[in-house]
């Protein structure tokens, strides 16, 4: 124990270094760096800050029996006697209630029946685009990158070509429309109508109803809805093409996502077989459509070469509806042959027959040579099962259907194949 002088000096020392132990820094403990630590981090959580996006994550698999603990399982549980005899009112409800669910479920497929196109024709493009992005990523691309690319791609092809054929297409239709009169006039002095009218006085019953039309108002004002009704559908039709357009870009992006979540709704033990199947699936769409767009502008190149041999008029605008008719399969190419032979004979009986020989001569060519070649990835397709696809395809959804009919066959032919043959033939 320090012993005090009572020296003034001294006690005025001891202040002094007292005042001097004061002004010492305090010690950092682990104690007050935590609760400064904390205080930071109320402070930091208290300032607005950018928030990441919300992901929709897949959830984990289930664990194999082997996998999973040794848990006694819940009991089963027990069997209820229920029967309509014994609940008649709670019955006739519930029944009540799934046919007001199945009446709803109908009013709205009914209503978003457009909509529900728009989605089959994305999914359908999408997995038509789908090799080539694989094909992109096998070279070391990234797949957003060949997603970009690709359908950077199809917008500048499908830009230059139509920014090449519309104003030829709208010089051929203006020239179709101005000599209009001049063709009926031609066909009206014909031999052919002028004995057609000593008979049955055609032309007189034409004007009657020519006159009879205009005369009546509820006619004329038809016409007028008629053409706003037309109005509105071309601008119901560019919607739709830029829907499909947005569609087939996200659907194209994540496609192996979309793959992933349609597998796990298969059951653990079969989704290897499910995933198999989808796969041939795809692989086969994908290359049917790569492949019909092949033959559909190399059938559109020989008809323009034929018809510019024959010199048959607007040869840019019949090649342009030979493509697209040509992507209907089996009758698309017939169908366009057929159409560019009847426009051939307003010129004359043997530019319709020449173009008539090297058309059809090429469809011949195209059946045996062609498209065995380009679709020989695409699974086969039986000619009858194929002409009754087109059919009901176009009876149920039009040209999209048309298209679409071939690969869903094969699809019902793979299932019918790996699935119930095959299991037919276990038992």
């Amino acid at each position: 124990m320090r012993e005090h002088t009572g020296n003034p000096a001294d006690a005025e020392g001891n202040d002094n270094s007292g005042e001097q132990e004061a002004a010492l820094p305090v010690p950092v403990t682990p104690a007050r760096r935590k609760s400064v630590l904390t205080a930071l981090g109320r402070i930091g959580a208290s300032i607005p800050r950018a928030q990441p996006r919300l992901r929709f994550e897949m959830p984990p698999e289930a664990r194999t029996p082997d996998e999973a603990d040794d848990v006694e399982p819940p009991p089963p549980a027990a069997v209820s006697g229920y029967t309509a005899a014994h609940h008649p009112i709670h019955f006739g409800f519930m029944a009540t209630v799934g046919v007001g669910m199945a009446l709803l479920l109908y009013f709205i497929l009914t209503n978003i029946g457009e909509l529900l196109g728009w989605i089959t024709a994305a999914l359908f493009i999408a997995l038509g685009l789908d090799p080539v992005v694989r094909w992109l990523e096998r070279k070391g691309l990234p797949r957003p990158a060949g997603v970009v690319t690709v359908v950077l791609a199809l917008a500048g092809l499908l830009a230059a070509f139509f920014s090449t054929l519309i104003p030829t297409i709208v010089n051929q239709t203006t020239q179709i429309v101005a000599n209009g009169p001049r063709y009926v006039n031609e066909f009206l002095e014909s031999p052919v109508f002028q004995s057609i009218d000593e008979r049955f006085q055609v032309r007189n019953r034409v004007d009657e109803e020519v006159a009879r039309f205009f005369a009546n108002s509820d006619a004329v004002t038809g016409i007028f809805g008629g053409v706003l009704g037309v109005g509105s559908r071309v601008f119901q039709g560019a919607f739709g093409a830029l829907i499909v357009l947005v569609l087939t870009l996200y659907f194209l992006a994540s496609l192996p996502a979309m793959k992933v979540w349609a597998y796990r709704l298969a059951p653990r033990s079969r989704r290897q077989r499910v995933q198999f199947l989808a796969e041939e699936i795809t692989g086969s769409v994908g290359s049917y459509v790569i492949g019909q767009a092949c033959v559909a502008l190399v059938n559109a190149l020989v008809a323009f070469i034929a018809m510019s041999i024959a010199g048959v008029p607007f040869s840019v605008l019949l090649a342009f509806l030979v493509a697209l008719l040509a992507f209907i399969p089996l009758v698309g190419g017939m169908i366009a042959g057929i159409m560019v032979s009847l426009v051939a004979l307003t010129v004359d009986w043997q530019t319709a027959v020449l173009f008539a020989i090297i058309y059809f001569a090429y469809l011949q060519f195209e059946a045996y040579f062609v498209s065995p070649r380009i679709m020989q990835r695409a699974v086969a397709v039986p000619g009858a099962v194929a002409v009754i696809a087109v059919i009901a395809g176009g009876l149920l959804m039009g040209v999209l259907g048309a298209l679409m009919a071939i690969p869903a066959a094969a699809a019902v032919m793979l299932l019918l194949k790996e699935v119930i043959i095959s299991r037919q033939d276990q038992r």
